[in-house]
Order: C-alpha cells, then structure tokens, then sequence
C-alpha cells in the first residue's frame, strides 16, 4: 500500500509534468501570426483614419502643443530617453526639415512599419520601428491617448519580443517554422496576460457601486460626444442597465477560468467579442473594441496544436 509520502510525491510530479505541458509542449505558430496580422490591421486602419488630423493630433501646434505637453526647456511627465516627436524633429532640424515635416515624417514611418509588420516582411525590425514610432506619437499626444493606445503598446511590444513571423509571412517563406515549445510559452504569456487584465478590470469593477446599480452602463452609453445611439430609453427600463452592468462584471471576472477548458472557450470568447462590439456600436470606440477583439479572438480561437 503506498505510503502518504509517496502519493504526495506522485502527486507532486503529476504536477509539475501537466504545467511543463502546458507551458513547453510544441505548439504552431498560427495564433501568434495571426495575433500579428490581427493587432497590424486594426492599428493600420485606425492610422488611416487619423492620417488627415496628423498636424492636429502631433504636431508642434496641435490641439495640445509640444510646449505644454513637452517643453523644450521646463519639466515634463515624458522620460528624457523616451521616443517623442520632438526628439524627431530636434534630429532632422540641422537638415532644414521643419517640424511639421518631422511629425508626417514620423507618422509615415509608423505606418509603413504596420504594412511591413501586416505581411512580416523584416518582421522584427518593423515590430521595433512600429513600437518604438508608436510611442513618439502617443508622447506628442499623450493628453488625447486612452486604453486602445496602451493596449496598442502592449501588443506591438509582443510583436517585437515574440516569434509572430514564423508563420504566414514573407520572411517564414525562406525558413517555414515547425512546432516548438517557445511558440506555445508565447502563447500562453498572452493568454495569462488578457486574464490578469480583465480579472484587475472586473475587480476594480466589482469594488464599487456603479457597476452593481447600473450607473455606469447608464453614464457610458448617454456620455456626450461618445453615444452614437440614443440610449435614454434606459431610464424607462433601468434594469435593463443593472443586468447590462452585471453581465459586465460577469464575462471580466469568468474569462480567467471559463476561457481555458475547451467546453466553455468558444462561449467566453464570443461573450467577450460581443461585449465588446457593443461597446464598439453603442460608445463609437470601434478601434478599442476590434484591437481587443482581435487579442481575444487570435489568443484563444485559433488552433495550436501541431
């Protein structure tokens, strides 16, 4: 009869076995790639759409100017080091290159970096470029930036640090990538990361009264200059908004423990991409809404088994 000792031992080695399979058993590449292709098109199409407000946005006279946001002689909430528009056009001033110049220049380079990063061409190199350009604008513009620019970040340093061109690229026609343990620890540091996300957020949610009452269903979808449908029916039907707010905390604070068995994955994933089209169609935060539907969609709902 086996002694306490050695079945706590056994177990011990079960363990320690199931978390080396699910952090180093060989995995494909496709939900990496396709996390590549995924974050590239949402930020190439959200470029598009700031391509004429470049000026007004991160230019030395935009909205908010660079000598409010970062002044040349005074203090700033921007590291010294950090990448900023301004750093670019203190570079190319001694070639008579104005600054207005600089900030399209910069703009441009951020968007060619996307393509390049869209088909993985120099894969890396147009991580870095995209990364590093992202940055210097979001620094020009840091009073107008919100969650879809952090997460933006987030994703294009992944891109940078992470093996998303090993497949369904131009550079993975030279060299077409087997399954390996390295593709399936990168998977799962973005599937453990979008888990502490929305487990913080649903937390932080659940602390207060708003979400509980409805209020912030009521506030997020009557806000001016962001409601894009008439929402004030709401008031008429306020359970409506108290389900709504329920529902909410519900998917944010299941998703780290319904996305991972396979018989509830897909039901937590398409209740997390619905609730954020609706956020999309309801509050007009459409680039937010598909970047982090292409996060969730790319993480947990392509195949990656060899």
């Amino acid at each position: 009869m086996p002694t306490p000792n050695l079945c706590i031992s056994a177990a011990l080695r079960e363990v320690i076995a199931r978390a080396d399979r699910f952090f180093h058993e060989p995995a494909s590449a496709a939900p990496l790639a396709a996390f590549r292709i995924g974050v590239a098109s949402v930020l190439l199409v959200q470029a598009l759409c700031l391509a004429s407000d470049v000026a007004a946005l991160y230019g030395p006279k935009a909205n908010v100017r660079w000598d409010v946001m970062d002044p040349a002689d005074g203090p700033t909430s921007i590291h010294p080091f950090a990448p900023r528009v301004r750093m670019v056009a203190t570079l190319l001033a001694p070639l008579n290159i104005a600054a207005e110049l600089a900030t399209q220049a910069t703009f441009a380079g951020y968007a060619f970096a996307l393509v390049a990063l869209l088909f993985g061409w120099k894969t890396r190199p147009a991580a870095i470029v995209a990364w590093l350009t992202h940055l210097a604008l979001n620094n020009a513009a840091a009073a107008t930036i919100y969650g879809v620019d952090m997460f933006a970040h987030i994703a294009l340093f992944y891109c940078v640090v992470l093996p998303v061109g090993a497949v369904l690229s131009i550079d993975a026609r030279r060299k077409p990538s087997e399954p390996t343990s390295g593709n399936r620890l990168a998977l799962r540091v973005l599937q453990l990361h979008l888990c502490v996300v929305y487990l913080s957020s649903a937390i932080e949610k659940g602390l207060g009264v708003q979400w509980w009452n409805g209020e912030a269903v009521w506030r997020a979808v009557t806000l001016p200059g962001l409601s894009q449908v008439d929402m004030t029916w709401l008031a008429t039907a306020p359970w409506i908004a108290v389900l709504a707010g329920w529902g909410t905390l519900a998917v944010e604070a299941g998703y780290a423990v319904l996305i991972w068995p396979t018989r509830t994955r897909t039901a937590m994933a398409l209740a997390t991409i619905g609730m954020h089209a609706g956020i999309g169609v309801v509050m007009g935060l459409t680039s937010f809404s598909a970047l982090m539907i292409a996060l969730t969609a790319t993480a947990f709902l392509v195949p990656r088994e060899p």
